[in-house]
């Protein structure tokens, strides 16, 4: 590739700690980016590790204030400009000094709403979104993972909305509610609320009725129990490892087992694992179908030879391994993209504007003002699950058209998790499927069939992007490898979006998003030291990483617009989990720290965890983040000898009496009524829903964040709006999700020009299904 895919977009980033990975995205992508400061520089600069993990890339300038000429000029020549409004320390502007730019703000609720002005952090935000309720043990307080998990979303979600913005080809103001940016990482189950009645629930280590993890001899596995096709061969490899007698794994499901009958296959399973180190059993996997995955720390993670070969890790300024990008990008030709940082870290504020700030910005493009930011944008998806579809998702919100390539034969899993006693509409009966993919089209070809493969060529050359999520092998075993197609299409985008990326001695390791999150770190940062780790609600890769994958596709569509040629995006899902943890990774590879997971607790802000209210489980998340709130936190509980504890170190020090003293406090009042009054004295107080909460939440219902619309087959339900809104481009949803090959002959007949006999005759052959 002759220039980054970002090459000549200049950013201008204001944003404090719950968007700074933004900026650092948007420069691996090849952006100029500019991190602006005030003259005494970015609080995150007190945690110097974290600052340089999303700040590589960019170069730093102070600022005196608002008004400084230095920022004006930036300001009015940006394309892109991130802020978050009333983050502490962090520097207000006004829009209208950058009236030719995209503008997004991140706040913890969105702009407007009746909580827009309520203060929050990555506890908060998670408390409010349901995904922590639904996160740890049954018998324990809702926990959050000890790394901000929901500024974890927010970085490529922040990054997603700029670069939909520039496809407007106009300028927006962009509205960005983490609430919302994370609630949509609880896979859909919120917004099939009204029908379930199921408010979610904590369940330890176990993944409905069995075990998903386990101890071992150094630490803990993820193992998933659970039936279906996928998992036949795993099953069927423990089974004979673990010495359990022959059963009939196709027909297996826990749900038709007892208790007894469970804990008979669980024994000897767990007594296997106990007897191997994780290294002995991720080994064995590798090399086996058992899908099975380390809950590894950064220990393991820097020793992976999968991570090593793929270049994950390398030198930058003065550290010898740090985490270098979530995306490998090349040409048709093969040419890597140069979209990699540039400094390890930015200067210590009082840097020289870029050249850029000096120039007059070229117009933007112009598109139809009521039109989508992505209308006019076709793509084309193969796969299943939910890492490849959540990331097209966004494109079907902003106007693309997302046409899914399914298969009769061998349909998406997720629709046939639906399959069951209770679901009288089969493979269209699968809410979760739907939820994932509102908004797009479906064709049914039988990709074993050369006809089909030659009808997907010929869609090809009608699509802008491919986007797929299959293992490796899949896509080359259909002759449908980007290679191949890119022979015949050369400005064609497209993005692989697999477990472990395209390349590397583990590229063909089989798993899902449980053992995503187990590999990547998040296991073992999410629930309580003295117990085994949970892993957040959401099985955070198959959540996380698809905002990547839309990140990585987003800027090829801007750079394919630009050059007018094409571009291949490999993803890695456990790489783009990792990336967003890089702080933890460099506490580890500068100073040999292995963080592991301390429940609710902060080593930067205490009180700082989840309590009781009154009501059956009805918690309330509190932090405080500076003396001057513990001052007026401890004055309403009125316990003696707690104003004293007026420094962090002496609050750390006491962490038992003030969670005891609060707990007193908290648990004979309303959640609701505890927020409102800590928010009103100035504290970051939010209650914790659980997800039938949610559609009582005002915020969410002033934003309009659940969209009603009809499914052919399931009838009336409801659907969720990502986390941004565009001020000059309309979202939202023409249809739900696809009934299986509902589109097939009408796309046929409209894109390719088949007529009924024909389209006949290829389903008689088996190439159409």
């Amino acid at each position: 590739m002759s220039e980054a895919l970002l090459h000549g977009i200049r950013v201008v980033d204001l944003t404090g700690e719950p968007a700074s990975m933004a900026g650092r995205i948007l420069a691996d992508l090849g952006a100029d980016v500019v991190k602006v400061e005030p003259p005494d520089g970015d609080p995150l600069r007190a945690e110097p590790l974290r600052f340089t993990a999303w700040n590589a890339g960019k170069t730093a300038v102070a600022v005196s204030g608002p008004d400084d000429p230095a920022l004006l000029h930036l300001l009015g020549a940006a394309d892109v400009v991130l802020d978050t409004p009333g983050w502490p320390g962090t520097l207000a502007a006004d829009s209208e000094t950058a009236p030719q730019a995209v503008w997004v703000s991140v706040t913890p609720f969105g702009l407007t709403g009746p909580r827009a002005g309520w203060r929050a952090s990555d506890l908060g935000v998670m408390a409010s979104s349901a995904n922590m309720y639904a996160t740890g043990d049954p018998d324990r307080a809702p926990v959050r993972c000890s790394e901000p998990s929901g500024y974890a979303h927010t970085g490529p979600e922040t990054a997603v909305a700029a670069l939909t913005g520039l496809a407007s080809g106009r300028p927006q103001r962009i509205d960005l509610s983490i609430q919302e940016t994370i609630l949509v990482a609880n896979m859909g189950t919120p917004a099939q609320f009204p029908k379930t009645g199921f408010r979610g629930s904590r369940r330890g280590a176990n993944i409905g009725r069995t075990r998903e993890i386990w101890p071992c001899k150094d630490g803990y596995v993820s193992f998933g129990l659970r039936g279906g096709k996928a998992r036949v061969p795993s099953l069927q490899t423990i089974a004979k490892l673990a010495g359990i007698p022959d059963r009939d794994w196709d027909s297996y499901s826990p749900n038709r087992l007892s208790d007894d009958e469970l804990r008979a296959i669980e024994e000897p399973i767990a007594t296997y694992f106990a007897a191997h180190t994780m290294t002995e059993l991720y080994e064995l996997a590798t090399t086996t179908t058992l899908m099975l995955a380390p809950a590894n720390t950064p220990r393991e993670i820097d020793a992976s030879p999968q991570l090593d070969a793929r270049g994950m890790f390398g030198p930058l300024g003065e550290y010898s391994r740090f985490p270098l990008r979530f995306v490998v990008a090349r040409s048709a030709d093969g040419e890597a993209a140069p979209a990699l940082a540039v400094a390890a870290e930015p200067p210590p504020g009082g840097g020289t504007a870029p050249a850029w700030a000096a120039r007059a910005l070229s117009p933007h493009p112009s598109s139809a003002p009521a039109s989508g930011a992505w209308s006019g944008v076709r793509l084309l998806e193969f796969g299943s699950g939910a890492a490849g579809p959540i990331a097209t998702r966004y494109f079907a919100e902003h106007g693309a058209t997302v046409i899914r390539i399914e298969s009769r034969s061998r349909p998406d899993f997720l629709r046939v998790y639906a399959l069951g006693p209770d679901n009288p509409h089969g493979l269209d009966g699968a809410p979760m499927f739907d939820e994932l993919n509102t908004g797009k089209r479906s064709i049914a070809l039988n990709l074993k069939h050369p006809a089909a493969v030659d009808l997907v060529r010929r869609l090809v050359q009608w699509a802008d992007a491919v986007a797929e999520n299959f293992a490796p092998r899949a896509m080359r075993g259909f002759g449908l490898d980007y290679d191949r197609l890119a022979a015949d299409k050369p400005d064609l985008v497209m993005v692989s979006a697999c477990l472990n990326g395209q390349t590397g001695p583990h590229k063909d390791y089989p798993g899902f998003g449980g053992q995503g999150s187990a590999l990547s770190g998040f296991n073992a940062l999410t629930g309580w030291p003295d117990r085994e780790p949970v892993g957040p609600h959401g099985t955070i890769t198959d959540s996380l990483a698809p905002r990547f994958v839309a990140a990585a596709l987003a800027a090829g569509l801007l750079y394919r617009r630009r050059t007018g040629r094409g571009v291949y995006l490999d993803v890695s899902q456990v790489e783009a989990a990792i990336y967003s943890l890089s702080p933890w990774m460099l506490e580890y590879t500068v100073d040999g720290v292995v963080t592991e997971r301390i429940g609710n607790r902060s080593r930067r802000a205490a009180p700082h965890g989840a309590f009781p209210c009154a009501g059956k489980d009805r918690w309330v998340a509190i932090a405080v983040w500076s003396d001057e709130e513990w001052a007026r936190l401890a004055a309403l509980l009125d316990v003696e000898g707690l104003r004293s504890l007026d420094t962090l170190a002496l609050r750390l020090a006491n962490q038992d009496e003030i969670e005891a003293a609060i707990t007193t406090w908290t648990a004979v009042r309303d959640a609701v009524d505890v927020a409102e009054q800590l928010q009103a004295a100035g504290i970051e107080a939010v209650p914790v829903n659980d997800f039938g909460d949610l559609h009582d939440d005002p915020q969410l219902a002033a934003r309009q964040h659940f969209v009603p619309l009809t499914h052919p087959i399931m009838g009336p339900g409801l659907y969720e709006h990502n986390g941004f809104r565009l001020s000059d481009a309309p979202c939202g949803y023409d249809r739900s999700g696809p009934v299986l090959g509902a589109d097939t002959d009408a796309l046929l007949t409209e894109l390719l020009g088949l007529d009924a006999e024909e389209i006949e005759k290829l389903r008689a052959e088996g190439a159409v299904e």
